[in-house]
């Protein structure tokens, strides 16, 4: 059986699934067709239904419940990795409601944490993740929020951090941040979801066990990402939670669901939100 599975070219994604898709691990019979993608592209092909299993933003997942459960591993949580509010030139915070700001895609987990950090702020512009900090040095934006890797570069760039979203949310909520995980069409047959995410789990275990297996496909999609900031990247988004959510991670995201809710941000529907 051929599945569709997408996710994004990040060190993360790369590193959880390299076992996987190049058969280092046993995939029971499955084969995957394989689509790569920045996040909030991710995202928009989930709200259309168009792949079997995809990476996405915990935010975009409360979107399209419907027509996709959550897996048990690949997921991205953890404590204090969320994303950074960044300026170039200082600003008034009485000024948050005129100020533009940067932003990776409405339907990022990163947007959601930004409303419920800054709720005032609705001159919002989309960009790719990767061109943010530039468009903040041109003075595009008043601000710029960053994920993935631009954690570990925006100061050499000249930037300051503002705000710490996941120190943010960590201070309110007390949890893990939920960022990203692994779905898959919820009108697959159930056997056929816990094969995919035992599949899955296998690969990341892999992973874990081989760590330098993964680096000539990690460094492949890295683009000019120096092996630090590629090692640093894994080892803040790849964790136990990534093997398996267990109750901590799936208490997390019921928490951010709560959450979104009393911010009117989705209609947070009656559905279960994860596999057994």
């Amino acid at each position: 059986m051929i599945l569709s599975l997408a996710y994004s070219p990040c060190p993360n994604d790369c590193f959880i699934f390299d076992a996987l898709i190049h058969k280092k691990i046993d995939t029971e019979g499955l084969d995957f067709e394989i689509h790569l993608e920045d996040v909030e592209t991710l995202n928009r092909k989930a709200l259309k239904g168009e792949l079997d299993i995809t990476k996405l933003s915990f935010h975009a997942y409360g979107h399209v419940i419907s027509n996709y459960i959550l897996l048990r591993a690949g997921s991205a949580l953890g404590f204090n990795c969320g994303p950074l509010l960044v300026q170039k030139d200082a600003f008034n915070f009485n000024d948050l409601e005129t100020m533009k700001v940067a932003i990776p895609g409405k339907l990022t987990t990163a947007n959601f944490l930004l409303s419920l950090a800054f709720p005032k702020i609705k001159n919002k512009i989309e960009y790719v993740f990767s061109d943010i900090e530039d468009a903040v040095l041109r003075a595009e934006v008043n601000a710029g929020l960053i994920i993935h890797e631009n954690r570990f570069t925006y100061e050499q760039k000249g930037l300051k951090k503002v705000m710490d979203l996941g120190e943010f949310w960590d201070s309110h909520i007390h949890a893990p941040i939920p960022l990203g995980g692994i779905v898959i069409k919820r009108n697959r047959d159930t056997q056929l979801q816990q094969k995919v995410n035992r599949v899955i789990k296998r690969s990341v275990q892999f992973a874990f066990a081989n760590p330098e297996s993964a680096m000539p496909y990690v460094r492949a999609h890295a683009q000019s990402m120096s092996e630090e900031v590629m090692k640093k990247h894994i080892a803040l988004y790849v964790n136990e939670f990534s093997i398996d959510l267990a109750e901590t991670g799936s208490k997390a995201i019921e928490l951010l669901f709560a959450k979104a809710k009393e911010l009117n941000l989705f209609e947070v529907k009656d559905e279960k939100i994860m596999i057994d």
